[in-house]
């Protein structure tokens, strides 16, 4: 045991008491040469927030002082969470007790008020461990003797102060990089120097920068990670032809949107014999050029992901790989890691394999295409790919039968309507429609998500170090929120010690196509927790899985790069005892690493939807749409549009009567006249305003509907708040490509 674990056990012991250096140097019998060493010791286990030093200079454990360590979540209207990172109940810090720190910041809290009847339990914070906005981003404004920096980020609470000699040639209305030199106190605002003037506010591509930069997503690569990609030979050695299976005459397919430059999965297919089919997933062998901690690695690993926001791509790996040699491009030879799976006519897979492999696909195909081909028997299309016809026909086949083994298994398939932003050449949103879900989607869908369980199943009983997707069960306390509103609509879910997806299942197919279908769906969700990487297999409740893994994207996901490295170590007799130790501590990080990438990542994609669909609605105020009330709380609701865009009535533009929240039923009922706002109900309402710089969009209610357009009201009986909560939840049940 070393000193560290070694202190942590002495002090977890009852009869403990707080003890300065001193005597912990002599519980331990510390020389004088050990003692450097020691006090250094301390001092790093004092910053990481493990222990704590009290005012009397003596160390504790903070959770033996009614201490909590964790992370401050501000929300933009001044109070904050502390998110413990022992995972036990937030505390919730009110704007006066929050005390100089900001949001993301590592820091300690002490609990003034326990959770009592399921109120939450409060805190102050007492110690800034560590500041998460070494810079911000914002907007600078000049002033007489000084300058200030208004932050982009609502849930900063402080301008930032800047003097006359630190603005670095910026001018109002600038958004600028401010680093911050001094930190804000109790009443104090923090200073800082310009680094960056990024350009004009409503300058073209500004907006979307701003975001970028605000949530520290990488931009360009360094210079040597690009020189390092660049000097990747486009060639496949001869080693690589005499070692690998050649697949290059095995038809195959990568299918694809019209926009997408990063291709790296193919499909191919084949009917046997005696009725089964022989599915072959090949995935690009990213692995093959991003080896082990050499420059590509590190930057992937950093990154964690590659980030889609609208308009452009910050990628994980350099273009060079991404789009060229990585990228499964239509009659080249390109290396790959191939799974067989031969599968059965009720969709259980028989056998399968895992091999390197030389593959040349067939075609670049799309989404649309494939789709006007199988459900549009587009007679042009047929005819111009008539060779991979009967292909694709199985490939229709296998992804059903596929689809009705993984809903009699009792996996969830949440149907949302995703949205398509269309932007004209400036930036500026000209559209915004449903994104088609059709069978072509379906069919990579099916394919990738039997190809990613495959994987992991092998691999778990293989008894390897592996990085899992993983999606625990719901939480009980939500779950039991949800089969109250659903009994107040006349539906049941019964569960005893285990809740089991299929019973989720069949309230969404009960509910389907009813009016109270995206109520249902959003508030099942919000039950759900999220999913994340783990080197743990604790299966993926969403999908009614034991083992599940992303295997399929290592040219975007650092979690699929790291196994297929792996995999094939793996299959290669590579791993020994020594290999594994360093695998299990490589997992580990990557899991965690990869699961805060990945928030961070949609954070910003859902920003920038936020903003684009913000600027969409400003064109648009004064005009008249119907929507589905999807949201009530205690200052309103929200309405969804069909174009999926939410928008708030307030409870102050209500006039027509005084409205009270009911936060049992979830309702907005007025004192005299009796009208009641409920979840779920369809409304017409006005564009009233939009505010782009918090992407808030405001309605007014037109009139109610008549009762021919009316649909029947519905009770409701569960904590809903804006969309956002639900929209990192719904990546995992909306297609896998």
């Amino acid at each position: 045991m070393n000193i560290k674990q070694a202190l942590l056990s002495f002090m977890r012991e009852q009869a403990y008491k707080p003890m300065d250096i001193q005597e912990l140097a002599q519980v331990f019998d510390i020389n004088k040469e050990e003692y450097k060493d020691f006090k250094k010791t301390l001092k790093a286990m004092e910053k990481e927030g493990i222990i704590l030093r009290t005012k009397a200079d003596k160390f504790g454990l903070p959770e033996k002082m009614g201490l909590i360590t964790g992370k401050l979540q501000v929300h933009q209207k001044g109070f904050g969470f502390v998110i413990p990172e022992d995972e036990s109940k937030d505390i919730f810090i009110p704007s006066s007790f929050i005390n100089g720190a900001m949001n993301g910041d590592k820091v300690i809290a002490k609990v003034v008020k326990e959770d009592v009847n399921g109120k939450k339990r409060e805190g102050e914070i007492i110690r800034i461990l560590e500041r998460a906005n070494k810079t911000i981003i914002g907007v600078y404004e000049n002033s007489k003797n000084f300058g200030f920096v208004v932050p982009e980020d609502k849930r900063i609470q402080y301008d930032i102060f800047v003097s006359k000699t630190e603005k670095n040639g910026a001018k109002t209305d600038d958004v600028v990089i401010v680093e911050i030199t001094e930190w804000p106190e109790a009443r104090r605002n923090p200073e800082g120097r310009i680094i960056e003037v990024l350009g004009k506010k409503g300058d073209k591509g500004i907006d979307i920068l701003t975001i970028i930069k605000k949530h520290g997503l990488p931009e360009e690569f360094p210079e040597k990670v690009e020189s390092f990609a660049e000097n990747i030979p486009e060639e496949i050695t001869n080693n690589e032809y005499v070692r690998r299976k050649d697949l290059r005459n095995v038809r195959m397919v990568t299918i694809d949107g019209e926009d997408a430059k990063d291709l790296d999965d193919a499909v191919s297919i084949e009917k046997l014999p005696n009725g089964n089919y022989k599915l072959g997933v090949h995935i690009a062998d990213v692995s093959h050029y991003v080896k082990e901690r050499n420059p590509l690695d590190k930057e992937a690993l950093n990154r964690g992901t590659s980030v889609y926001l609208i308009d452009r791509v910050i990628p994980m790996l350099p273009k060079k790989l991404s789009n060229g040699i990585c990228s499964l491009n239509p009659k080249v030879d390109r290396l790959a890691l191939t799974c067989f799976m031969v599968i059965d006519k009720s969709g259980k897979v028989l056998e399968h394999e895992l091999l390197e492999s030389i593959i040349k696909t067939s075609e670049r195909m799309t989404y649309t295409d494939v789709t006007k081909i199988l459900r549009d028997k587009d007679e042009e299309l047929i005819k111009r790919y008539e060779y991979l016809y009967e292909d694709f026909k199985a490939m229709e086949e296998l992804c059903n039968i596929l689809h009705k083994k993984r809903m009699g298994r009792g996996a969830i398939d949440f149907n949302f309507e995703e949205c398509k932003i269309i932007l004209d050449k400036m930036g500026k949103p000209i559209d915004i429609k449903p994104y088609e879900r059709a069978i072509a989607n379906r069919i990579i869908e099916e394919f990738m998500l039997v190809c990613n369980e495959t994987v992991a199943e092998y691999m778990y009983w293989a008894n390897m170090p592996f990085v899992y997707r993983i999606h625990e069960n719901p939480d009980e306390e939500k779950l039991a929120h949800f089969s109250e509103f659903i009994y107040n609509l006349g539906y049941t879910l019964k569960w005893a010690n285990d809740v089991h997806p299929r019973m989720l299942q069949e309230i969404l197919e009960k509910v389907e196509g009813k009016k109270e279908e995206t109520v249902v769906s959003t508030l099942l969700l919000r039950s759900m927790m999220q999913a994340k990487y783990s080197p743990e297999c604790v299966g993926h409740f969403g999908l009614a899985a034991r083992y599940y893994c992303h295997f399929t994207s290592p040219i975007r996901r650092y979690p699929d790069l790291m196994i297929h490295r792996i995999i094939k170590e793996f299959i290669n007799g590579q791993i020994d005892d020594e290999r594994n130790k360093k695998l299990v501590k490589a997992v580990e990080y990557a899991s965690k690493q990869s699961s805060e990438m990945e928030r961070l990542a949609e954070d910003a994609e859902r920003e920038v939807d936020d903003l684009k669909k913000a600027e969409y609605m400003k064109e648009r105020i004064g005009e008249e749409f119907e929507g589905i009330i999807s949201s009530v709380t205690n200052f309103g609701f929200f309405v969804e549009l069909p174009n999926t865009i939410e928008g708030l009535v307030h409870i102050s533009n209500l006039d027509d009567d005084y409205y009270v929240y009911d936060e049992r039923h979830l309702t907005l009922m007025g004192e005299r006249t009796k009208k009641i706002y409920r979840l779920g109900e369809t409304i017409k309402i006005k564009v009233a305003r939009v505010e782009i710089d918090t992407h808030d969009i405001y309605f007014d209610i037109v009139e109610e509907l008549n009762e021919e357009e009316k649909e029947e009201p519905m009770d409701a009986s569960m904590i809903t708040t804006e969309s956002e909560e639900v929209e990192g939840l719904k990546e995992e049940f909306t297609p896998i490509h």
